[in-house]
């Protein structure tokens, strides 16, 4: 079976688990807090939640409360960032507080946030499982929130950050959710620690590959696969990978043209699609691919001892992930 086949089944699974969960009264709350769910997303996280768990030998029903937790949690960050960053749009439609208003969106997020962890209280795996998810998962959200304090220092700060600096606030803001949803796989497997370890270090680096490769498509994705501009990320002066990689590798005019555009929140398509030429011409997206795929290779070889299908599917994932089109 595809991968994208097999995330697709899984998602059914998860999707009818979260329309059971997020139900309740004040009806109009339980909408704004299942709204983002409702209207998209692939559950990749849920996936590695569940096929971590099986390829350790464990039960799909063992891991459905975590797989359930780490997706509300997922969407508790979506629309608390949306509400940050003042965004209009997600998954093609008006963002929970454009669609309700700032303060139902708020706590909609509240509302995800405390059903994660009710839904770990719920599950049936043993007190000391439960107290290892409730654990992992809240180290989780804490190294969240400081990553995200450090996106908005990195754009506060007219400085164009190290590419360390980049790859710390990326470990914190993306990676770590990857990383605790196969580490919540392994628990429900109820595995060793030695497990744990492994699969977290397999899913932070996962996370790591995932958003460079999403930063590369950010600025040079095709928009009618992307669903936003060419050059967006440019536009909004993002400090990706990619423009950090070509600030520092263009020189004399060229620089000075990326310069000129990058944070120019009224830059004109010609002039985007300059820089993205120039950015192409500098040969970003090879560099950032290989970049990716450095992380891939460490993911993978956390995997080594383990085998059977469940790995096989985790693995394409991972693939998938760095070897996305833009």
């Amino acid at each position: 079976m595809k991968v994208s086949n097999s995330i697709k089944k899984n998602a059914k699974f998860v999707n009818k688990f979260l329309r059971k969960e997020l139900k309740g009264s004040p009806k109009q709350l339980y909408d704004a807090s299942s709204y983002l769910i409702v209207h998209g997303g692939k559950r990749l996280r849920p996936f590695m939640v569940m096929k971590s768990c099986m390829m350790l030998g464990g039960k799909q029903s063992d891991a459905m409360a975590a797989a359930g937790a780490v997706e509300m949690i997922h969407n508790f960050t979506l629309t608390h960032d949306d509400i940050m960053d003042n965004d209009d749009m997600r998954h093609g439609v008006p963002t929970t507080h454009k669609k309700f208003d700032m303060p139902l969106a708020i706590l909609a997020g509240d509302v995800l946030y405390s059903k994660a962890y009710q839904t770990i209280s719920k599950s049936k795996l043993s007190a000391n499982y439960k107290s290892q998810l409730v654990s992992k998962l809240s180290k989780a959200c804490i190294e969240i929130c400081e990553g995200q304090v450090d996106d908005i220092k990195l754009a506060e700060n007219k400085r164009i950050p190290t590419e360390s600096e980049y790859i710390k606030m990326i470990e914190k803001k993306t990676a770590v959710l990857f990383e605790v949803s196969c580490a919540m796989g392994a628990i429900s497997a109820k595995k060793s620690v030695k497990d744990v370890k492994n699969l977290s270090v397999f899913g932070r680096n996962l996370g790591i590959a995932f958003q460079i490769t999403d930063d590369l498509i950010g600025i040079m994705g095709d928009s009618k696969v992307t669903g936003k501009a060419v050059g967006n990320d440019i536009r909004e002066g993002k400090k990706s990978l990619p423009i950090l990689l070509a600030i520092r590798n263009a020189s004399g005019s060229d620089k000075k043209k990326i310069l000129r555009v990058f944070g120019k929140s009224k830059a004109t398509r010609v002039e985007l699609n300059t820089v993205v030429s120039i950015i192409r011409s500098l040969g970003i997206e090879q560099a950032v691919r290989k970049q990716a795929l450095r992380y891939a290779n460490r993911a993978t070889k956390a995997l080594d001892k383990y085998s059977g299908v469940h790995k096989s599917e985790l693995i394409s994932l991972l693939d998938f992930v760095v070897k996305r089109s833009l």
